[in-house]
């Protein structure tokens, strides 16, 4: 919240900026006009055409609209702003915009509203970090009232609240009123309308992906909230970058946004509480773009339908989950694109699947999660991000020391970054059909031996490294400070590299002539994991880099086969595994 300054003493002598156009504007605000001169005839008045609007006001990274309207209050010395009308949810974001915007230059606002959106106004206000957005009430629907009504009103019913609201001290009954602890109920209702009504209110104050949402009517989130152990008004937490408190009301609201079915509450309460993970929301913001996205393990997955296989990450209720990541990360985390989620060319879209387990068993390889300390039946979702997707590589033998060269290879190509030109060991994860990890089971007995055989084979030329390091350096200009040769020999020397001389990598003979080359590691022991997942009737592999993972485990309600078998699904121990052979 921001330190407002003091209100005016009087509007005598003061330069006071009238704007706004919405909801017969033109003629209220002329009758406030007349008021003004006739009331305070040293006041200088600036009309719209003067001053302009700010627009909705954010305070992730204001418009290039707010940053000149608030030049223009700055340039003209204005002392007081007078904002309206606000007769429609749009429209009370963008007059509250130009006042939101006053009050952060230390310029005393009011805005003039319909009474159903003096409410908004304060919401508004509050949530823009403005503890007090004073209002002038109009006594009625704007539109439908005669141009005489609308004199009148303005005159003896809205200009008295204007000079009260820039004269009056704010004291801290107000603040405790509209601002205590910047908090509102957790399942206040904030906006009823029609269907198109609800899409163009989520849209203004950036609260969907572009795309349209289901509207969360209370009804409906109380029904998700069934599917769920969690109680309504439980606090999951404080998730950064808006650092807001979420409940779990709040998913439920989401995920009936996102279309999730409503058995999936428990999968999204746990991606959700993915977001107190640092190390995996840490570059989500980052220009190069990565992208969130999620896989699950255990019976659950198998028992909702969440697809491992061909077209996995397209089929509709996987798209549903990856939609939730989308609008989660806007709505709880605070993520805006533009404003504090800065891809210079985007992002994809979220994609959710689940790794293929029951392949797992056939093949004899341990499943993610419990490489991760979990047992075969719990159920885990694991988030992930992601620079880039594909391309499938397809092994043209059944070797699998072949293979697992080939996968190598396509592990030093796939770098953090363009080139790899930023951190020397990075993320992946790597995407194995069924056929070739049978074939690389027969060399190596569990995920581990074919990881730490990568680790070993995975070596990069420390010259590519170099000359990627150097040349495209995204932190500075390095040809100022080093020759490229000085450069080269640094890295060398460098622990984090790991580099040695080693052989030639087998897919650089006959390019390379030496027996040996310097090498720097392309992977460490933990950063990446080994999926079975994808078409089984392919040999396909396929390596993602992206940032850092966490694995939380997904929690059922008491009753679940109860809740969901009117829905159809089997008993949920019907989709355990044993993978004790």
């Amino acid at each position: 919240m921001i330190e407002q300054t003091p209100r005016l003493d009087t509007l005598d002598g003061k330069r006071i900026a009238l704007v706004g156009g919405s909801f017969m504007a033109a003629v209220t605000h002329d009758e406030l006009r007349r008021c003004i001169q006739e009331t305070y005839p040293t006041a200088q008045l600036y009309l719209f055409q003067d001053v302009g609007s700010a627009g909705p006001y954010s305070v992730f990274g204001q418009s290039s609209q707010t940053k000149a309207f608030q030049e223009k209050l700055q340039e003209l010395g204005i002392d007081a702003v007078i904002s309206g009308n606000c007769g429609c949810g749009l429209c009370t974001v963008k007059e509250t915009g130009s006042s939101i915007a006053a009050e952060y230059l230390g310029i005393p606002s009011v805005t003039v509203g319909a009474p159903s959106f003096i409410a908004q106004v304060h919401s508004t206000g509050v949530n823009r970090g403005v503890p007090v957005l004073r209002t002038a009430e109009y006594p009625g629907a704007f539109a439908s009232h005669s141009e005489e009504e609308l004199r009148r009103n303005a005159r003896e019913i809205v200009w008295p609240q204007i000079v009260t609201a820039l004269t009056t001290p704010i004291v801290q009954s107000e603040v405790d009123q509209y601002a205590a602890a910047g908090k509102r109920p957790y399942d206040e209702v904030i906006y009823t309308g029609t269907f198109d009504e609800v899409q163009e209110f989520c849209q203004v104050n950036n609260w969907t992906d572009g795309l349209p949402v289901v509207p969360p009517t209370d009804a409906a989130v109380q029904e998700y909230l069934r599917f769920t152990p969690y109680a309504p008004d439980e606090i999951l937490g404080v998730y950064a970058l808006a650092y807001r408190e979420c409940p779990v009301y709040t998913v439920a609201v989401n995920a009936v946004m996102a279309g999730v079915p409503k058995e999936f509450m428990p999968i999204c309460v746990a991606m959700t509480q993915a977001l107190g993970n640092g190390e995996w929301r840490r570059p989500l913001a980052s220009t190069h773009g990565w992208s969130p996205y999620a896989w699950l393990n255990g019976p659950v997955a198998r028992q909702l339908g969440i697809d491992c296989g061909q077209g996995m990450i397209s089929e509709q209720k996987n798209k549903t989950l990856g939609r939730f990541l989308d609008l989660m990360m806007l709505n709880l985390g605070g993520y805006y694109v533009k404003e504090n989620r800065m891809g210079t060319f985007g992002y994809l879209t979220p994609f959710v699947f689940a790794e293929d387990e029951e392949a797992c068993v056939r093949v004899g390889w341990t499943p993610y999660h419990v490489t991760q300390g979990y047992h075969q039946n719990d159920n885990t979702v694991t988030v992930a991000s992601a620079l880039q997707w594909g391309n499938n590589v397809t092994p043209a033998t059944d070797d699998p020391e072949r293979i697992m060269t080939l996968l190598a290879f396509d592990i030093t190509e796939k770098q953090q970054n363009g080139l790899g030109n930023t951190n020397p060991q990075v993320y992946r994860t790597v995407f194995l059909t069924e056929p070739v990890a049978r074939d690389l089971s027969k060399a190596y007995s569990d995920k581990g031996e074919l990881e730490d055989a990568l680790i070993a084979t995975a070596r990069r030329p420390l010259f590519m490294r170099a000359y990627a390091n150097y040349w495209a350096n995204t932190g500075s200009v390095q040809s100022d400070k080093y020759t490229f040769e000085e450069y080269y020999r640094r890295l060398m020397r460098l622990e984090e590299e790991q580099a040695a001389q080693t052989e030639v990598p087998d897919w650089l003979r006959g390019v390379v002539r030496q027996d040996e080359i310097w090498t720097i590691a392309t992977m460490n022991k933990g950063q990446t994991p080994l999926l079975i997942a994808g078409d089984s009737a392919r040999n396909k592999f396929m390596v993602l880099p992206g940032g850092g993972y966490i694995t939380i485990e997904i929690k059922l309600p008491n009753q679940w086969d109860d809740l969901i078998a009117p829905m159809g699904y089997e008993p949920l121990n019907r989709f355990e595994l044993d993978n004790s052979n």
